[in-house]
């Protein structure tokens, strides 16, 4: 059975009969096109409040070599919404949370695929506005001792904190892309999973999440070990004022210029 034929033949089970007990098999194409965007969904998932989320809304597949019968059936509107339902029937079966908009993208060449690369590629990308480009951002380690003197936030979201990766009972529940991990005073002020950083290609804003709640001074706690209790757990200083980042789901929006602290860890935002 051609491509095409059978792509007609699954798309009326898939779409117009969903409950079917039995559908098509997949030809070894489609198979591995599926398995390859499964592979990029479980490599760049990570666990967030006890959940695992997807945070990219856009995957981009590339196909070289497509005979040019097949190019347009494989950049066709059907076979993006297939591997869109695939991708997001699999994200779903895994309890894993992802952008409503997520949506997957084709493009299928006649160029053969040089001796070092291979014939399917996937990426990972979140869709910006047209004619929107990202603005460059970074922080910069004034006080404390981190992994690198300075991180340039091209993620979607950046995590900061004093270990590398944090495990909970489960396993590894977090990773960290600025640590401050060496044992010095000001770094054992820094928590295990501190703060974040996250960027929102709709408003074109990074802002600032408090991750860690440390309580005032004579008030109950229960802080985890090695942590400091006492005080806000992280703060802005903006044109010489103070302002607390309180543990909300907004956070904070940061501006070029802020002068960000994590206990008595300190780091500069600025934007190019």
């Amino acid at each position: 059975m051609k491509l095409g034929e059978y792509l007609e033949k699954f798309g009326r089970t898939l779409f117009e009969a969903p409950l079917a007990e039995e559908r098509p098999e997949e030809p070894p194409e489609l198979a591995e096109i599926r398995l390859a965007l499964l592979d990029q969904i479980r490599e760049k998932s990570y666990r967030l409040g006890g959940r695992k989320v997807f945070p990219f809304d856009l995957l981009r597949v590339e196909l070289r070599g497509a005979e040019e019968a097949r190019q347009s059936v494989f950049s066709g509107q059907f076979f993006r919404r297939y591997l869109e339902q695939e991708v997001r029937g699999a994200l779903v079966a895994d309890g894993c949370r992802y952008p409503e908009n997520l949506r997957v993208e084709v493009r299928a060449t006649a160029d053969l695929p040089q001796p070092d690369q291979p014939w399917l590629t996937v990426e990972v990308a979140s869709q910006q506005p047209a004619g929107a480009a990202r603005p460059v951002a970074r922080l910069v380690v004034r006080q404390g001792s981190a992994n690198l003197p300075e991180i340039r936030l091209d993620k979607v979201r950046t995590n900061i904190g004093r270990v590398v990766d944090v495990y909970r009972s489960e396993g590894i529940y977090r990773r960290n892309d600025l640590v401050f991990a060496e044992d010095t005073d000001i770094n054992r002020s820094v928590s295990r999973e501190h703060a974040h950083i996250t960027y929102d290609p709709a408003t074109g804003e990074y802002r600032l999440f408090n991750d860690r709640w440390y309580a005032r001074a004579g008030a109950p706690s229960t802080p985890v070990a090695g942590d400091l209790a006492g005080g806000p757990a992280a703060w802005i200083v903006r044109d010489g004022m103070s302002q607390e980042v309180h543990r909300t789901s907004r956070g904070v929006k940061l501006q070029p210029g802020d002068e960000i602290h994590f206990g008595r860890a300190v780091v500069m935002f600025e934007m190019e």
